[in-house]
């Protein structure tokens, strides 16, 4: 009787066991694998500034170098404040916004081995996207409407191109508060068109906002968390304020059950590179080579073998420089610059 009872026990414990392990894995690969992108999959892309005119496929080569495996095609639309309307398709874009351009450059990139984010980004040149509003119900469907059909316009796309990523949105940060059983249809009216993946680029500071993370692939970020207002900071210093930012993300990410990628990350070479960089936009600033490059290793140090975190696409890329010096700027641009270097490296692990 005692043999047999202490093999019912034993048959317990083996089951309690088990059970624990497999709760255990669960927290810490936070979902089914199929979800997420180990250190050999990665998503290492760059943000492509769209071409003014047309261009043949040698920018390709470029992110071939720099062990890239994405790149994102940004093609913009235009509101302005408080105003229902959404402007795209006016003539007034780049070639490389166009439907004719990004098509070509889907090809492009495809032809080189990379893979694709397709990326439509309202602009707004009066202020920030994510302070966009409006106040009635009758302009909100007009904006919806107008916002849909963009959208759509870039979806289509994407299935007939067989793109593999595509974000439905930027940092459009009242908009999601505000209207989320929108953004539920629209994307249900994607998913009847597309059959990739889906993400949405939130804010560093407002991804938690957003509600509909469920419906999506990955949880999308602008990752330009501010991490030390220091000239040049060191790299030690910017990986231990990366520390809790880490943690919480990771926290997140096993709360939502969604891999999180950075829909853009990166830092201008400038002084107080890895501070509030957006505030300082349009203003001359004194080079710093050095500030970026540690940051961006920094960036890397802290984040890049974590199994919850899906990659990123570096802010961002040129395929020519017209306006800047391609050695000597303060642009967010890593080219030619020492960080591109540490993005190389990152990349080709």
């Amino acid at each position: 009787m005692l043999i047999g009872n202490i093999k019912y026990v034993y048959i317990f414990l083996v089951f309690l066991f088990a059970c624990n392990s497999a709760e255990s894995q669960k927290k810490d690969n936070v979902t089914v694998d199929k979800d997420y992108h180990p250190i050999s999959d990665k998503i290492g892309g760059v943000s492509l500034t769209a071409p003014p005119k047309q261009i043949d496929n040698s920018w390709t080569g470029d992110l071939q170098n720099i062990n890239a495996n994405y790149v994102a095609l940004i093609p913009y639309a235009f509101v302005k404040q408080n105003e229902p309307k959404v402007y795209f398709g006016n003539g007034r874009q780049y070639w490389g916004e166009t439907l004719e351009g990004v098509e070509i450059n889907i090809k492009q990139a495809h032809e080189a081995g990379l893979k694709v984010m397709l990326k439509p980004h309202v602009w707004t040149q009066n202020g920030w996207i994510g302070d966009f509003d409006l106040d009635k119900e009758e302009d909100w469907k007009i904006w919806e409407a107008d916002y849909q059909e963009y959208i759509m316009t870039f979806v289509k796309l994407a299935a007939n191109q067989n793109v593999e990523l595509f974000c439905i949105g930027t940092e459009l940060k009242k908009v999601v508060i505000k209207r989320p059983f929108y953004w539920v249809q629209l994307i249900r009216e994607i998913k009847k068109v597309y059959k990739g993946k889906l993400t949405y680029c939130a804010n560093w500071d407002d991804y938690k906002d957003v509600a509909f993370w469920k419906n999506l692939d990955f949880i999308g970020m602008s990752g330009y968390f501010p991490l030390s207002d220091a000239v040049t900071p060191k790299i030690e210093d910017l990986i231990k304020t990366w520390g809790p930012i880490k943690q919480q993300l990771k926290q997140y990410s096993l709360k939502e059950g969604k891999p999180i990628l950075f829909t853009e990350y990166g830092y201008r070479s400038m002084d107080a590179p890895a501070w509030r960089s957006w505030e300082m936009e349009y203003q001359e600033r004194p080079i710093n080579n050095q500030g970026q490059a540690n940051a961006y290793d920094a960036f890397f140090r802290s984040l890049w073998k974590e199994k919850w975190f899906a990659g990123g696409f570096a802010w961002k890329w040129y395929t020519s420089f017209r306006r800047i010096d391609s050695n000597n700027n303060h642009d967010w641009t890593p080219q030619n610059k020492p960080a591109q270097d540490i993005i190389k490296k990152y990349y080709g692990k």
